[in-house]
């Protein structure tokens, strides 16, 4: 009598798989969705935050340079790219020693960027007045508003301003993970469903 081998186990079907990495999209996108409300409730943490993030990529990206341009010691640009790593790396220990300051210092920058950029719009628009001047015009006024209200509250807009960014960068993106995971598992589980039904002739 042969010896019991046990039921056979069956093979799981291909769209399985996508299912479920279709699933962990999904789960990822509702994490970065709860990180970004968090942030926007919490916005002063969200900035320091951000900031000692910022400060720990600038470390890393300076130390990985580094690295790397010493072991391409023979290229040209040897001394370029190992100035370019301390740079890094310097701008890396500040931002994490120093992350209310350098917020503050980020949150001007942006504000300029905001006005220059929604200048460059509002002139641009009345100057060319192509078939989207409206939208530039709005685009513009929308940017030197922004920078006028955050140049107005600057240092105390810096508490609240990158934090808000950062939080509804992760929200966004997490509402899209969201999304593109939730509809994969469904149109994977419609595919699914029309392959197993048989077809009358």
């Amino acid at each position: 009598m042969a010896p019991f081998k046990g039921r056979k186990k069956y093979p799981d079907p291909p769209e399985a798989g996508i299912k479920r990495s279709f699933g962990w999209v999904a789960v990822l996108g509702a994490v970065l969705v709860v990180c970004g409300l968090v942030g926007l409730f919490y916005v002063g943490f969200a900035t320091i935050t951000s900031m000692v993030l910022f400060g720990w990529l600038l470390l890393i990206g300076g130390v990985v340079g580094l690295a790397q341009a010493v072991q391409n010691r023979e290229i040209n640009y040897f001394w370029l790219a190992l100035v370019v790593a301390a740079l890094y790396i310097a701008a890396g220990v500040v931002v994490i020693r120093n992350p209310a300051e350098s917020a503050a210092a980020l949150t001007m920058f942006a504000a300029l960027l905001f006005l220059t950029g929604g200048i460059f719009r509002l002139f641009g628009g009345l100057v060319v007045r192509g078939p989207q001047m409206v939208w530039t015009l709005i685009q513009g006024a929308v940017g030197i508003l922004l920078a006028v209200l955050v140049l107005a509250n600057w240092p105390h807009s810096s508490v609240y301003v990158i934090g808000a960014f950062f939080s509804l960068a992760l929200l966004f993106d997490g509402l899209g993970l969201l999304g593109a995971g939730l509809g994969g598992r469904r149109i994977v589980g419609m595919v699914a469903e029309a392959r197993q039904t048989p077809v009358e002739h």
